[in-house]
């Protein structure tokens, strides 16, 4: 049929045979036919435009994920430096965006093309079939630049987030890539918490796999065991619906590790290994996920292979450099390995990143304990009090306060909080928050050990 023919290319050898077919009427229901014809007159090949256009919220394609289109920055002023800064921030937002799997991010060749001083969200949904757009407008004053930054929803218009970012202009480079990474870690909290309100008002059975995960994470956060009980319940149905979603197979390892990791179930052995097996399947759907990557370093560290969980960890942050829970874990592992200095840095670095984390409570009494392992005592308890009293901050958070305040001398502190751990600990509680917070720093193990001893835990 075909034959190659030296330094031309091919050449078909079969005698072809033309088939002629007869053009059914025009359709009366679409304008213009004859506009919309692609190819030859006489070809029956008919495109209705206006389903093409389509992008109302009846649109009949999957939505996997939503879609964010950052359009470039108003420049405020005549400085001739905004010409460059209000891209290269754009620029950098774009990238950075990119980099999370759970997000479609609109080409900046698409994105650009609007008027950021003169733009309708109406025009944008329907040209860019964008959820979320992403704005702002930047002002320099001498040797500053201040940033601010709008999202909104172009469902309806409505402004979801707003923040306005200062900085100085001494090295472009390294101010466009800090708004931008701080930038897209408060839109990882605000769109995820947008998404589940989305949906706030469907039946759980009507949800479609992506809505069923982001209900799944907002019942994940709460950190208690009936609402732990409902997120394994909506990612095992998001899994369901769309059996290649490896996020929500990593959502799943969540629910799997705290139940292992606070008790929730007798069978802690069980839950250990479906943790480690759910992010395994998440990692063979999608290996570059950072939160699947995430996952399985997690898992790790629950089995105490904390090389491998370093490598997981490591791996996530390298998929990811802006993730502030890959930065938090690892931080908590050098904490276990006795890094103090180590750690803090990757703690307050997961707090710059993520201020408003759904885990803040968890990184605040991380760096407590950093303090605490340089018997900094005072600092150490501050840190842990912050920790312990955000919202959804579980026994052994309350457990560690407890200790931190007694160590610090402030003893009607630790009675406190050592009442709240009491009240609900379960039996050989000491023993099993060792087994979850391995320590190979043994003096830290010891002056801890000794203050839950003092405080009846």
């Amino acid at each position: 049929m075909i034959k190659t023919v030296h330094n031309r290319g091919f050449r078909f050898l079969a005698t072809p045979t033309v088939q002629v077919v007869a053009p059914t009427s025009p359709d009366p229901n679409v304008e213009n036919n004859e506009k919309n014809v692609v190819g030859r007159p006489d070809q029956n090949y008919t495109v209705d435009m206006r389903r093409l256009d389509s992008v109302d919220d009846g649109r009949k394609f999957f939505r996997d994920r939503p879609t964010i289109a950052v359009l470039p920055f108003e420049k405020l002023g005549h400085d001739v430096r905004l010409e460059v800064l209000s891209k290269a921030v754009s620029y950098e937002l774009i990238l950075e965006l990119s980099r999370l799997r759970w997000l479609y991010v609109i080409a900046r060749d698409s994105s650009f093309r609007f008027d950021p001083a003169n733009y309708d969200f109406n025009e944008v949904r329907q040209s860019l079939n964008a959820d979320y757009v992403l704005t702002g407008a930047m002002e320099i004053l001498g040797n500053k630049s201040v940033v601010d930054l709008e999202l909104f929803s172009t469902l309806d218009g409505r402004v979801i987030w707003m923040d306005r970012r200062r900085g100085t202009l001494d090295d472009l480079m390294t101010l466009r890539g800090t708004i931008a990474a701080q930038v897209v870690s408060a839109l990882e909290v605000w769109l995820q918490t947008e998404e589940v309100s989305r949906t706030a008002s469907m039946a759980t059975e009507q949800l479609d796999a992506w809505s069923a995960y982001h209900r799944g994470l907002n019942y994940m956060y709460r950190f208690n065991k009936q609402d732990n009980a409902r997120a394994t319940a909506l990612f095992q149905q998001a899994i369901k619906a769309d059996v290649s979603f490896a996020r929500a197979y990593a959502g799943l390892s969540f629910t799997h590790y705290q139940n292992a990791f606070l008790n929730y179930v007798p069978d802690l052995l069980v839950e250990r290994k479906n943790a480690r097996q759910a992010a395994e399947k998440g990692f063979e759907i999608d290996p570059l996920d950072p939160f699947v990557n995430l996952s399985i370093g997690r898992a790790s560290l629950m089995w105490g292979d904390f090389v491998n969980a370093q490598s997981w960890l490591e791996r996530s942050r390298s998929l990811s450099p802006n993730y502030a829970l890959a930065k938090f874990n690892i931080g908590l592992l050098k904490l276990l390995f006795g890094d103090s200095h180590a750690c803090e840095e990757n703690v307050r670095s997961a707090l710059l990143l993520s201020p408003l984390d759904p885990l803040k409570y968890g990184m605040l009494c991380t760096l407590g304990i950093a303090y605490l392992v340089r018997g900094e005592y005072k600092e150490a308890s501050l840190y842990c009090t912050q920790g312990a009293s955000e919202p959804n901050a579980h026994i052994h958070i309350h457990a560690v306060a407890a200790a931190a305040c007694h160590l610090a001398g402030n003893q009607k502190a630790a009675a406190r909080w050592a009442a709240k751990v009491n009240k609900v600990k379960p039996e050989n509680y000491r023993q099993q928050l060792f087994q979850k917070y391995p320590f190979y720093d043994k003096p830290m193990y010891k002056i801890l050990h000794a203050a839950f001893e003092d405080l009846s835990i």
